[in-house]
């Protein structure tokens, strides 16, 4: 169980710092991943505090489940109760009771674990299949999408979720390559219709990518549900951080706060997104396109 210790969480300082941990708080961490943000909540909690930690992707789970098991012996009887709720965080309504929390965190996104396995099929650098679910007992998977979905279909969802201008042209190519089976050969694919223009710093294939897997997993949708959700259980003064990795997620943070803040229901603490220090992204590259909000429960 080494993987755990590997995990680097992004923006784990400012994260700590926004959500102002108490000894003795409610915190919900709404994806636990490998853990790395639960265990520095942990260690803050105290024993009277209690953890409530959400993740539809049971190897991740079990992983962080083994993370935090280590902490538990590290800190006795300092050690926070923790629950494992193995549930997509759009559901946290159905599990957490109203205005019970005292901190809500959440870094959405693909995990270090998803994008590190191949067989999941999440990215492009190592061969797999076309999965990409984080909830393998879900049905949809990227092969169907590709393979199914009508060239229009196709391309709207490139552009829309992927934010890619050649999204037509990629889509063209793909239905004439079907069936496509793996992750290295819709790369190629794309790769061979889309090569990288001057000044590109991605994978020709990274936009496409992403608009897959927020299909498949429903990220958008899942986001809105969290936010719809978040009000009702915070208790005054209950601390909302969000980490966003792409431009459509931040967007449907920064509404929401933003709306919450004009109803007179939270204060928006962050005026700007907060992002890595030059020396995080050095360290963690993938911390670069992280920017974090946060709210407080009036």
């Amino acid at each position: 169980m080494e993987r755990p210790q590997q995990h680097v969480p992004v923006l784990l300082e400012e994260t700590l710092e926004y959500l102002n941990v108490r000894p003795g708080g409610v915190v919900v961490d709404a994806t636990l991943g490998l853990g790395g943000h639960s265990a520095a909540i942990a260690r803050k909690l105290g024993a009277r505090g209690k953890l409530i930690c959400f993740d539809r992707d049971a190897q991740a789970m079990e992983l962080a489940k083994a993370r935090l098991a280590g902490l538990a012996e590290e800190l006795g009887e300092e050690m926070p109760e923790v629950r494992y709720v193995p549930r997509a965080f759009s559901e946290i309504a159905e599990e957490i009771a109203p205005a019970s929390l005292d901190g809500l965190l959440a870094d959405f996104g693909v995990s270090s674990l998803q994008l590190d396995e191949a067989q999941r099929g999440f990215s492009f650098r190592a061969d797999g299949p076309l999965d990409m679910r984080m909830d393998p007992r879900s049905e949809l998977t990227a092969q169907q999408v590709v393979n199914q979905a009508d060239e229009e279909d196709l391309a709207n969802l490139i552009y829309e979720f992927g934010e890619e201008r050649r999204s037509r042209r990629i889509a063209r190519a793909l239905v004439r390559a079907r069936p496509i089976e793996t992750t290295a050969e819709l790369a190629r694919v794309i790769s061979a219709v889309a090569p990288s223009m001057k000044g590109d710093k991605i994978h020709p294939a990274t936009r496409t990518f992403q608009a897959l897997r927020i299909r498949v997993n429903d990220e958008l949708g899942e986001i809105q549900s969290l936010l719809k959700s978040a009000g009702s259980l915070m208790k005054p003064r209950g601390r909302v951080v969000l980490i966003s990795f792409h431009s459509l997620e931040d967007r449907l943070v920064k509404d929401a706060f933003k709306e919450a803040q004009r109803l007179g229901s939270f204060e928006v603490m962050t005026k700007k997104p907060v992002v890595a220090s030059e020396q995080e992204s050095l360290r963690n590259p993938r911390s670069r396109s992280a920017k974090m909000r946060a709210a407080e429960k009036v």
